[in-house]
């Protein structure tokens, strides 16, 4: 873009996305975040220190709002406030945008007032460990710089689509903005915590699985220590015990954390596991009960 195209893109996300911009908090408090629906705000979960946060809009305005939902693996929640005549951004469809792609990021840091600033994609479909350790999938790494307050702003294309919400800077400068999509909002919206599966087991990476299996005589076997099991947790009903080491979950190897991750959300009601214990090798049935983990 040359700097006429640029000063011109800066001012028009300024005003077709700018007054759906708004500021959680206050001062330099929680963050920002974006009005997507009539009565709705998408924010990151991490911005989130109780039920209710103040939200300021660009006239000034100040409404008190709730939590309607939060994903807190993918680092989303979903606000409902009053949001007046404000229009919601427009959604982006279609693929994710290249490296070097132009790219918008404005925030409302605190309700401190309107930040845009222009960047360019530095990379596409970024996966990068989320706040409770589990890796988030199709992520936007960009270059538009934010102050400490931008958490939760938009990420916006060239015509002011919704792209994701900025959440971590990372060395160098560079943003990592989330996923951000209609579906998950809406069952947010509704009042749904999404929650992931939950094993209920307590590890230990595969170097220490290793050193400590060579350590008592037995063979080296690539998995994942289980250093404790949650009394009363799907793994504990299944039999799993202090010692076992995951090798495998349903056809997939479990070489790692992540592989063990990508395993439970993509199970069903029910998976089946591989455990090493001592030389012998066995399978143990995990049970998920859905009501009970939205308990």
């Amino acid at each position: 873009m040359s700097l006429e195209e640029t000063s011109a893109a800066i001012r028009r996300a300024a005003e077709r996305v700018g007054p759906a911009v708004v500021g959680l908090g206050r001062g330099w408090g929680v963050g920002s975040g974006v009005v997507t629906d009539p009565g709705r705000v998408v924010t990151n979960a991490h911005n989130l220190r109780s039920d209710e946060v103040t939200a300021t809009f660009g006239d000034g305005r100040r409404e008190t709002a709730r939590v309607a939902g939060v994903d807190r693996e993918g680092d989303l929640a979903v606000l409902e406030v009053a949001t007046g005549d404000v229009e919601p951004v427009e959604w982006a469809e279609g693929d994710h945008p290249a490296i070097g792609a132009p790219v918008l990021a404005l925030a409302n840091p605190g309700g401190r007032g309107l930040r845009v600033t222009h960047g360019h994609v530095s990379s596409a479909q970024r996966t990068f460990r989320g706040p409770r350790g589990r890796r988030i999938a199709g992520t936007v790494e960009h270059t538009a710089p934010l102050p400490r307050g931008s958490s939760g702003g938009p990420l916006v294309d060239g015509e002011g689509r919704l792209l994701g919400l900025n959440a971590v800077r990372m060395d160098g400068g560079l943003i990592i903005a989330v996923p951000v999509d209609r579906e998950r909002v809406e069952r947010l919206g509704r009042g749904e915590e999404l929650r992931p599966r939950r094993l209920g087991v307590a590890v230990a990476p595969p170097r220490v699985a290793r050193r400590l299996r060579r350590a008592v005589g037995l063979p080296e076997r690539a998995g994942i220590l289980v250093r404790a099991v949650e009394e009363g947790s799907p793994a504990d009903k299944a039999g799993f015990q202090r010692g076992d080491l995951i090798v495998a979950a349903g056809e997939a190897p479990v070489e790692g954390i992540d592989a063990l991750y990508a395993a439970l959300d993509g199970a069903g009601d029910r998976l089946t596991f591989t455990v090493v214990r001592g030389n012998d090798e066995r399978e143990l049935e995990v049970g998920f009960d859905l009501a009970e983990e939205a308990a």
